[in-house]
């Protein structure tokens, strides 16, 4: 029997191999993006040798998350993309778990983006299309790219293209309808006239302009697939939180309360402390044992749980 509101520790594909067909109603994760961080565990996903490599494995753990989910459940993941390394110029240190520095020869385990197939230097990877690319091809209904503004991005030292201050979250699901209450998550609504016609931004199902008093006025609209979101820091030391702000959409439209919410990358707990906070049920799976431990404090800090 699976137990629900838990952190399970192990390989994310040997995990969800386990669990029953049908068990979550919706997937919120950001899975470890590849050639970016070496968390200093065997196994771990995002360390494979080519960005190839490391879609086909994401394909199999999703594929897995498919049919753990129900029919009409959805999948939601926030993916950031890199860049190929110049050839000249300094490695720079790389991020440890404990929040330590290493410099690139001491981080043999990484990827190395400089001879990674045809990728030339200086290339952006592009791997979160990729990898939407790879899951829609497996089978999964690719629904939506949501881009995620970061209001407050840190700043870059390029001087050719502009600084990065994005990144995606992709909604797919399991069948053409799905679960998805766009009231949930609904925003504010403004009207806007001109001349002789008013346009009721908000009306669901209408399009073009109204006039008049001709259709109920609604005080809220779709939400916007643009989600201008500040970064948030944890002091637990996982560089790769991401703000419960972001995801709290994904889990409030993809269920309903008592549903069970599913992350296969847990990190430091956010998916589950969102969760709890919406009444949802939730599991989780983390590789790394510290992170575990550091997640179960965080939760219950922030919720009262464990």
């Amino acid at each position: 029997m699976m137990k629900t509101n838990k952190i399970y520790h192990g390989d994310s594909l040997a995990v969800l191999s386990g669990m029953p067909d049908g068990f979550a109603q919706c997937c919120v994760t950001s899975p470890p993006y590849w050639g970016l961080r070496d968390y200093g565990v065997d196994g771990q996903a995002g360390l494979e040798s080519t960005p190839e490599a490391y879609i086909e494995n994401m394909v199999d753990i999703f594929a897995q998350v498919r049919r753990v989910l129900k029919d009409d459940g959805t999948l939601w993941v926030n993916i950031g993309d890199s860049y190929v390394a110049p050839k000249t110029g300094s490695p720079g240190n790389k991020s440890t778990i404990t929040g330590g520095q290493r410099n690139q020869n001491e981080a043999g385990k990484r990827p190395d983006k400089k001879h990674a197939g045809a990728l030339k230097p200086k290339d952006m990877i592009g791997i979160p299309w990729m990898l939407a690319f790879a899951l829609r091809a497996d089978g999964w209904y690719l629904r939506q790219d949501i881009i995620w503004h970061k209001t407050n991005g840190l700043p870059e030292s390029v001087k050719d293209r502009c600084t990065s201050s994005h990144e995606h979250i992709f909604l797919l699901s399991k069948r053409p309808k799905y679960y998805f209450d766009a009231d949930a998550i609904a925003e504010p609504a403004k009207w806007e006239r001109w001349g002789n016609q008013t346009e009721n931004k908000i009306h669901q199902g209408k399009a073009g302009y109204l006039a008049g008093a001709d259709l109920p006025v609604r005080d809220t609209k779709n939400k916007r697939d643009v989600w201008s979101i500040p970064t948030k820091g944890f002091v637990g030391a996982h560089f790769a939180t991401y703000p419960p702000d972001l995801i709290r959409p994904c889990i409030m439209a993809g269920s309903k309360q008592g549903d069970i919410i599913l992350d296969p990358f847990m990190g430091s707990g956010t998916t589950a402390i969102v969760a709890q906070q919406e009444q949802r049920k939730w599991v989780g799976i983390e590789l790394n044992e510290s992170y575990i431990r550091l997640a179960e404090k965080r939760i219950q800090e922030t919720c009262g749980m464990f």
